[in-house]
């Protein structure tokens, strides 16, 4: 057979059984999400409840970053639908948002109070970093998700380094390069994966 396989072809292990599921889940990952839910919901969905595979994940993930909107709000939108139609996109998302909401409701009112307080201004900053270090530790998880990429670690890798150069480095407009690169990248892998099909089975 042709060595070119496509990662949503995995099997996850388990899936969850109701929309009340998906509430409990996702309002669990959203109370741990302290500067950042993604290397949560990683943790979550693939690792603790096995319902979805590293790959799936990214594959998700890839998706929601390219959609207008918050990232995981848009993952949890697509896996709920995914599960049980508009039942489960809204149970997901109502995880997602309902009580996070008014936990930031009752601390923008405390802030309101003690935003004057250097201790607090100090420990905004210090988030920050947190902040940083979470999204480099959800990027390092997701790498294994390529090892099955169909162009290869080393290239998808590649396009990678090469969007946080034009990003971070040379300050392109996201617009521009999810359109331009990204646009590259889905035509490099929808021609690789077409002449796989081509060989066929060896």
């Amino acid at each position: 057979m042709s060595d070119i396989t496509s990662p949503a072809a995995e099997q996850a292990r388990a899936a969850p059984a109701s929309p009340a599921e998906l509430f409990r889940v996702f309002t669990r990952l959203a109370m741990q999400g302290f500067g950042g839910v993604l290397p949560i919901a990683q943790r979550e969905l693939v690792e603790r409840c096995g319902w979805l595979t590293q790959a799936q994940f990214l594959e998700l993930l890839a998706v929601g970053q390219v959609l207008p909107g918050p990232n995981i709000v848009n993952v949890a939108l697509m896996y709920g639908d995914r599960c049980f139609g508009w039942r489960g996109a809204l149970a997901a998302c109502s995880g997602l948002l309902l009580l996070p909401l008014g936990v930031v409701l009752a601390a923008t009112v405390l802030y309101q109070q003690l935003a004057t307080q250097p201790m607090v201004a100090g420990a905004l900053r210090g988030m920050g970093v947190v902040a940083a270090g979470l999204v480099i530790a959800t990027g390092s998880k997701q790498l294994a998700g390529l090892k099955r990429h169909p162009l290869g670690r080393t290239v998808a890798l590649g396009y990678a380094l090469l969007t946080a150069a034009l990003v971070g480095g040379l300050r392109w407009p996201m617009a521009a390069v999810v359109l331009g690169l990204g646009g590259v990248a889905m035509l490099h892998v929808a021609w690789v994966l077409r002449r796989g099909a081509a060989k066929g089975p060896r």
